[in-house]
């Protein structure tokens, strides 16, 4: 695949180097607003955009997307508030676009073990749930889009919770979740159920981001000469 990068900070680097292990070229990378007029034509002979950007771009940067009908693979968060938005244009006009908090395949893994507990500890009324996500100093939202995914799952499924909050909570209907910024740390997410007796975890580590940065190439492989609006678990399950 001819493949467009759109943000080339640490995780479009990442991408670039799989992409060309699995026999892709990259033919253009647009890192800034002055980058769509200078690549311009070169953008528009891409196969699939795969998009790792900043949240107040992102959904400029779809529709420049679905203008070119190029589809987009993008893990970009922070800009959920648009996403019915951005769904429905997608859908309305035939294009091709997939999105995920996370590529990894071990937490979409999580994202499935972590719906099937709730449902399960919905019936054990005497555990409370709790989310904690760390993350490098430099992620810019808190909660990540990750542990926001993990709390709504939870929300949908354990009756006493209806709202999450991004700080430690002792109120029975809120699902706290605690963020934590430290150097170096890729990626960390943990799902709790404490009791007075014992107490039972999820967990999921990144040890680098190589693993996101092969999801996303393996979600853009899965995608080219598909229309819709899909996410990370119609690839892998």
């Amino acid at each position: 695949m001819k493949i467009a990068l759109i943000g080339y900070g640490r995780m479009g680097k990442e991408i670039e180097k799989i992409a060309i292990e699995r026999d892709h070229q990259i033919i253009v990378k647009i890192d800034s607003p002055e980058d769509w007029k200078k690549y311009a034509s070169e953008f528009k002979k891409a196969d699939i955009a795969i998009e790792f950007s900043m949240p107040e771009y992102a959904v400029d940067n779809f529709m420049k997307c679905f203008a070119a009908n190029i589809p987009i693979v993008t893990g970009t968060t922070g800009w959920y508030n648009d996403l019915e938005k951005v769904r429905k244009i997608c859908l309305e006009n035939n294009h091709s676009m997939l999105f995920a908090s996370n590529f990894s395949i071990g937490v979409n893994i999580l994202f499935e073990l972590n719906h099937r507990l709730s449902v399960l500890m919905n019936k054990h009324k005497n555990y409370d749930v709790s989310i904690e996500e760390t993350h490098h100093i430099n992620k810019i939202d808190a909660p990540s889009g990750t542990a926001i995914i993990l709390a709504n799952d939870i929300i949908k499924n354990i009756d006493k919770k209806n709202k999450w909050v991004n700080f430690v909570s002792d109120a029975e209907n809120e699902l706290s979740i605690k963020s934590i910024r430290k150097e170096n740390i890729t990626g960390i997410h943990s799902i709790k159920y404490d009791s007075e007796i014992d107490f039972l975890e999820i967990k999921h580590s990144a040890k680098s981001r190589k693993g996101f940065a092969l999801g996303a190439v393996i979600a853009a492989e899965w995608l080219s000469g598909k229309t819709g609006f899909y996410e990370m678990k119609d690839v892998l399950f």
